[in-house]
Formats: structure tokens, sequence, C-alpha cells
């Protein structure tokens, strides 16, 4: 049963033109109460791979997807479970802690916003959608699976194993398994725990699985074969994310002019809304510190970092009340927020991935970004292979002389 509030919406208060080489949402047989979601979250036409994806899943069949973030691949697992589950209810009793549909991603803050888009593209229904994540209030969570009937569980992969020895949750009637992100989970040492994780639910026959990687290297598909009945293979390539709509630069400096370059950049352009990525904690707190100390609204998201300050920082800067947020790789993965105008890469990274989701904040959803990346004697021996990545050569140039002033 739908919500009330959704029971006069009709498909004539969304009107989106049919466009050549375009495909609309409007042209896939999804549940209406779906759709006003959609509406809401303000997509009218798909990406690359939300197209492609559809096409395939909603007729049931299991998906192996490259996609880097940004493309729009959440939506397109979500739009799938979310259309499935209204279409085909549960006429049996159900019980409490026993999720229709399973999603398994690497990071908190990753899972938190796949939980947030699930409930936005299905506030005009009454499927439960709920995350359980380390870090978080865990009694809270238990409290909740005891008592509630959730129809999508996010996860991330040690508090779902928390919960699954404890009892608090059965995945034997899971319909949905999404695996998102697979090759940091494999990075992260995550895959034997994904693997009982996967063992837990029905066999693959019995269920449909959607599994997404940003690369697909050869430990990433011998998962996602075992793992998925004959899946259909889905690649985009990131060459759309990386090259197309943000600008890229690279400063030639010394290490001891860095802080004076970043300062000056933002400051100079007026970036409004900047993410700045550094290797290790111990430089996010110290440039945190500095920039503070500047007058800058700055903050810090890392790995010991408490969650519910993260989630704190997070809101306040995806609704403009900081300027600047500073984060390591493992923190920054899951950030997911619109209108990020520029990406500084204080370090260059030491994994070429980790460039393209680092560039990939900015520049989303096919709106314009600038990265811009310091190379110092420490580090510039790194470019050849950054560009190699990315296929295509990095402008390097040494920053203007007023950059570099006190």
């Amino acid at each position: 049963m739908q919500k009330d509030k959704a029971s006069d919406w009709t498909l004539e208060q969304f009107q989106v033109p049919a466009k050549d080489g375009e495909h609309r949402f409007h042209d896939f047989d999804l549940d209406l109460a779906l759709m006003h979601g959609i509406a809401d979250a303000g997509f009218q036409y798909c990406t690359p791979i939300q197209a492609e994806v559809l096409e395939h899943t909603l007729s049931g069949a299991d998906a192996i997807g490259r996609a880097q973030t940004g493309t729009g691949k959440t939506a397109a697992f979500l739009i799938t479970v979310i259309n499935d589950l209204l279409k085909n209810p549960v006429t049996v009793k159900r019980f409490a802690g026993e999720p229709r549909a399973l999603i398994v991603a690497p990071t908190r803050e990753l899972a938190m916003q796949i939980e947030k888009d699930a409930k936005q593209l299905a506030k005009y229904t009454d499927l439960q959608v709920m995350s359980v994540v380390g870090g978080m209030n865990f009694n809270r969570q238990q409290e909740r699976l005891q008592s509630s009937l959730i129809d999508i569980l996010v996860a991330t992969p040690g508090r779902l194993l928390d919960f699954g020895k404890r009892r608090d949750l059965w995945l034997d009637r899971v319909e949905f398994l999404v695996l998102d992100e697979a090759d940091r989970m494999l990075d992260m040492g995550f895959i034997p725990d994904v693997k009982r994780i996967v063992g837990m639910t029905p066999k693959s026959r019995y269920r449909q699985t959607l599994l997404f990687s940003a690369t697909f290297n050869d430990d990433v598909m011998n998962l996602a074969r075992r793992w998925t009945e004959d899946a259909e293979v889905v690649e985009i390539e990131p060459a759309q994310v990386t090259t197309e709509t943000v600008e890229q630069k690279v400063y030639i400096t010394n290490t001891d002019d860095k802080f004076k370059l970043l300062y000056n950049l933002i400051t100079g352009l007026k970036m409004e809304k900047v993410i700045v990525f550094a290797n290790r904690r111990d430089i996010t707190r110290r440039l945190n510190d500095r920039l503070q100390k500047k007058g800058l609204k700055v903050s810090l998201i890392s790995g010991d970092v408490p969650q519910n300050q993260r989630m704190k920082t997070l809101e306040n800067f995806r609704n403009g009340n900081l300027q600047v947020l500073i984060a390591t790789d493992v923190a920054g993965r899951g950030i997911h927020i619109d209108g990020v105008s520029h990406v500084v890469n204080y370090n260059l990274p030491e994994d070429p991935e980790d460039y393209v989701h680092r560039i990939g904040r900015t520049g989303r959803a096919g709106a314009s970004g600038m990265s811009i990346s310091f190379a110092c004697e420490d580090d510039a021996f790194l470019l050849p292979e950054l560009e190699n990545a990315i296929s295509m050569k990095l402008d390097c140039e040494y920053p203007p002389a007023d950059l570099l002033t006190e």
C-alpha cells in the first residue's frame, strides 16, 4: 500500500520531453509512487549507466557494472530494487530482522548516503529503509532490527556480521543483493566478510544480484561471476568523469610553499565549496588548524574522527556552512555532495584509482568542476602513473608568483 500523499499524484505533473539519444525514466514501466520520488529528486534523463543497467535489471537480470562514483549508479540499483519490491509485495507473514533487499558498501559514509538516497526515492511508498554501520549507536540499531519490518537494509560488512552472529538479523529471505564498490572492499580486506555475508543469503538463482566496481581486475571479476547468475556486464568509461566535466591542473611547487599556495588559491579564486585531499591524518589535522587560524570555515573528516562528528561535518559542508572540507581517501570515498566547485590534492595519491575518485567529487552529474594538484619533490614521480590511469597528459605548470606570497 502506498502512502496517501502520493494517491493524487499523476505522471502528468512530471513532464519530460523525449530527446534523441536520451532515455527518460518515463520510458521504463516504473511504479507510480517511485516515479513521484524520482520527480522530487529532479531526475529527468538517465545517465549512461542508469540507462544500460535498468534495461537489464528491471527485467530481473543480474548485472555487473563498472562505473566511477558520480555517474548515477546508486540511483540505478535503488530504482531497480524499489520498483521490484513494490511490484512484488510479500503475501506471507514477515518477521523483524528479515530484510527483502541488502546493499553492502565498504564505508560508513557511503552506506549512509545510499540510505539517504533510498529514503528519498521511496518516500511516497511504505518501504522501510535502514542502515547498520559501525561507529553509530549499536543498541538503537539492534532495537529497530528486533522490533521493525525492514525492506531495504544498507550495511557495512563488520556491523552486519555482528548482528547476524547475535541472531538479530536473518538474510535467508533476501530477494536482492547489491555489492557496491567491490574493488574498494577488496582493497580494505573486507572480502572474507563479504563471502560470509553472501553465504547467509539465498543461492544466486533465488536472488537478484547487482555488483558495482570502479575497476574490473581479475579478482573482482572472479568474485562477480561466483556471486551472480548469467550477469549482464555494463561498462561506462571513466573518461566521462575525469576529462569532460573536470578541468585538471597540476602546480609544480616546493613542499615549504604548499600551504601558502593552498590558502591563496582558496581565497584568490573565491572557492565556495572545496575539498582538500591529503594522504595522512596528521597532515589533515595540521591543515585544518592552520586554515582555521587564517579565519576560514573549515573542518576535516578522517578515520580517527568519531562518526557522529563526521556526519555533522558533512551536513555542514553540504548546507554551505563550511567552505573547506579536508579529507583522507578512505573518509572521502563516500562523499556525495552536489556543488563542489574545486578539489585540491595537497598530496598526490599513491594509488591512481584514488586520483580518479578524488576528482570525481567535483564535476558531478554533468556539472563542471576544477581539480588542482600539488606536485613537489616528494611525490612528482607519481605523475606518469596518474596520467596512464586517466589516459591523458596533465597540464603541469609553476604557480604564478602572487599565489606564493604570504
